[in-house]
């Protein structure tokens, strides 16, 4: 089956995710992609830009059988601009984020003409699918709730329309090597998110001045991707951590990332949003225990590997508590961590997936009839 896939925003998880499943799949893909910065701008004109290389190559002849792309795209634009041919493929949309409920420090400041595209694109889709059921749900009920304060003529029954055709499909992880026995001595605790407020880093750091102040022996890595408008609190823990930590910033290279993850006995996730938790994915099936609150995605992602004991109250103080623990009982945290690691890359490896979103990919097709796998 011939897939025609749309990213306008081609970068980071988003990239990750695309290249992991094509790279594997038994399909053959088209991949039209845009770079992965402005992402409003991208949002906007990708219609227009990305259609406009569609034109081209259906003039040259090029036919697919299904249009596979992401939230990023104006579907329902990108739908009326295209080639006829190609405005009538069943599409599948992905999404990774959405926009009504992607947090903003000021929810005055939301833009939600976004918000609105986003469920067009739903609308338009042939199918739905979510990186989890949280962000379906969440999503689901916030559209709900923002199409409530529409002047008139509010769409209310988009939401179940769009429930109707969705599905939830988590991202595929790269394989890691098997964990390796850690160093002895203190524990090694890694914090890897986009350095923003709403990975709740001011929490992290919080917990682990209380783990000082207990006289708890460890070190500290802080990875992740930095943005211009970095929080304070960053640059005030690197002051006050600087003789325990091991890493720190953005790591230059898959090599440098996954020797973090590696190295670390725990991952700790503080983070007051997340749609998945794919750091969280990738840092247990290199062999970290995962340290996660209870809330968002993580209880279904550790329900998933039998592992929902591991979650926490999400507070400070909680963290704090269970990440001592952790530094007294490094016998059971090398065991557990070990049948973890191979659980995630059972469940989550894109070897264990990409048979199953094939054959998603393949019903949209065949639900209108245009394709027929032998």
């Amino acid at each position: 089956m011939k897939v025609l896939a749309l990213e306008p925003y081609y970068g980071g998880s988003h990239q990750a995710f695309l290249d992991g499943w094509s790279g594997r799949s038994r399909h053959s893909w088209t991949l039209l992609t845009l770079p992965g910065h402005h992402w409003k701008w991208r949002m906007r004109h990708a219609p227009v830009t990305l259609g406009a290389e569609v034109h081209r190559r259906a003039e040259a002849g090029e036919t697919w059988d299904v249009l596979f792309c992401t939230d990023m795209l104006d579907l329902a634009t990108f739908l009326g601009l295209a080639p006829a041919p190609v405005g009538r493929l069943p599409s599948v949309v992905y999404f990774h984020e959405n926009q009504l409920t992607y947090p903003v420090r000021h929810e005055d400041s939301r833009d939600r003409h976004f918000a609105f595209t986003n469920l067009t694109t739903a609308l338009a889709g042939r199918a739905v699918w979510f990186n989890s059921a949280f962000h379906r749900e969440s999503f689901l009920d916030a559209t709900s709730a923002f199409l409530g304060t529409m002047p008139d003529y509010p769409p209310l029954d988009a939401v179940d329309r769009v429930r109707a055709r969705s599905g939830v499909y988590p991202p595929g992880i790269e394989t890691f090597a098997p964990p390796v026995p850690r160093r002895a001595g203190a524990l090694r605790v890694v914090w890897a998110a986009r350095w923003e407020y709403d990975k709740g880093p001011d929490d992290f750091f919080r917990a682990l001045a209380l783990l000082d102040r207990r006289g708890v022996d460890f070190r500290v890595s802080v990875i992740g991707q930095q943005f211009r408008d970095t929080p304070g609190v960053f640059a005030e823990a690197r002051t006050a951590l600087a003789s325990r930590i091991d890493r720190w910033g953005h790591q230059p290279s898959r090599a440098d990332y996954a020797a973090t993850l590696a190295d670390a006995d725990v991952f700790v996730s503080t983070a007051r949003h997340e749609f998945f938790g794919l750091s969280a994915v990738e840092a247990i099936a290199a062999g970290a225990l995962p340290v996660l609150p209870d809330r968002l995605a993580y209880p279904e992602v550790l329900a998933e590997l039998d592992a929902g004991d591991l979650l926490y109250d999400g507070t400070v103080e909680a963290l704090a508590e269970r990440l001592a623990s952790l530094a007294g009982d490094r016998g059971a945290l090398a065991a557990r961590r070990e049948e973890l690691a191979r659980s995630a890359g059972e469940r989550f490896g894109w070897s264990g997936l990409v048979e199953t979103m094939d054959d998603a990919l393949a019903d949209a097709a065949w639900t209108t009839g245009r394709c027929r796998e032998p």
